[in-house]
């Protein structure tokens, strides 16, 4: 008689023989061979992995170059390039923080700045797409957390994600410029690339958003209320229309000074603005004022733009849901989205 196959979480007494397999299979005591000996089950694990991995791979193979093909924004330096950088790296050491129990990447030494293509499934493509700008303090990236993490989700209601790769860290130096001006210029590259090179996308060139995310939620800010280039054109692709159709940001900072938490300057929202959807936690270490401030500005403006202010939950969440109610925002923006006619095909 064949050893008995069964799900592993119905196994709960003690010295079983569980092989930790893709589908959790475990095995337990068979009536004609009795509890199977540790030798044993390290022999069958041995010879059944190779084929449970195969397997895996065949349904669930994973993600190649080809599938999210990189798009360099440059075709030499960057605007105002003068150092060299070490290698781009990830930066995460084994005493950060952990998010909702998981690691998380950070991106640094960006000095070829990207973006990196996630197509929606074509029987789910609606047609709109989204620039996603990871936050890390204009110090690293959160490539995972706020980047690929989103990209997977927008994807699945039927959005193209473009995970934006800006150069870190500030080229900012004793002040002499402002620190997200680098994170900017990539910005508003990507997004003049992304829309004119729309048709190859098969997205919509009047339905491309912009999110971002703390830092990256700064520079999504001014790249969608800037109404001029901040570098020189470079070729035909500078050429398009420089503002996305809508914007979202979440736990943004860089509209208000860290001090008093007056409006910076800079912040220009008029009513050509783009509709914006705004997220932030009440206890964020981030002011709050930033959303508030954002929200008002667009409001006086005439421009639509909704806001949710959680009571707690912090900063640098992501998409990784916990208890607090704060980490359910992708959905109330996806509400937004539909109600707004962006995930309409």
């Amino acid at each position: 008689m064949m050893p008995t196959l069964i799900p592993s979480q119905s196994l709960t007494a003690a010295g079983k023989c569980v092989i930790p397999l893709k589908r959790h299979v475990a095995i337990r005591k068979s009536p004609a061979f009795g509890p199977f000996p540790g030798t044993f089950c390290r022999l069958l694990r041995a010879a059944l992995l190779p084929v449970v991995i195969a397997i895996s791979f065949l349904f669930n193979p994973p993600a190649t170059a080809a599938e999210h093909p990189v798009v360099n924004l440059w075709p030499g330096k960057p605007p105002g390039e003068t150092k060299e950088l070490p290698p781009e790296a990830d930066l995460t050491k084994p005493t950060d923080n952990l998010i909702a129990g998981r690691r998380l990447m950070r991106v640094g030494n960006v000095s070829t700045p990207s973006f990196t293509v996630y197509r929606a499934p074509a029987d789910n493509a609606n047609g709109t797409s989204v620039i996603i700008c990871p936050g890390g303090g204009h110090t690293i990236l959160a490539w995972d957390l706020e980047g690929t993490e989103v990209a997977d989700w927008l994807n699945s209601i039927g959005v193209t994600a473009f995970v934006l790769k800006y150069r870190v860290p500030s080229r900012a130096v004793n002040g002499n410029e402002p620190r997200w001006r680098a994170a900017v210029q990539d910005a508003q590259r990507a997004l003049s690339i992304v829309r004119s090179r729309a048709k190859e996308y098969d997205i919509d060139p009047n339905r491309i958003g912009m999110m971002g995310f703390s830092a990256g939620g700064e520079t999504a800010l001014l790249a969608s209320t800037f109404t001029e280039r901040t570098y020189d054109p470079v070729d035909d692709a500078d050429q398009v229309a420089l503002a996305p159709n809508f914007a979202a940001l979440v736990y943004a900072a860089g509209a208000v000074h860290g001090t008093d938490h007056e409006k910076v300057d800079y912040l220009k929202i008029t009513k050509a603005t783009p509709p914006m959807f705004i997220a932030q936690a009440y206890d964020d270490g981030v002011p709050v004022e930033n959303a508030v401030t954002i929200f008002s500005e667009l409001k006086k403006a005439g421009v639509p733009a909704e806001l949710h202010i959680y009571s707690e939950g912090g900063h640098g969440y992501g998409l990784r849901e916990t208890r607090q109610p704060v980490t359910t925002w992708n959905h109330r923006m996806a509400d937004w989205m539909r109600v707004n006619g962006w995930l309409s095909k």
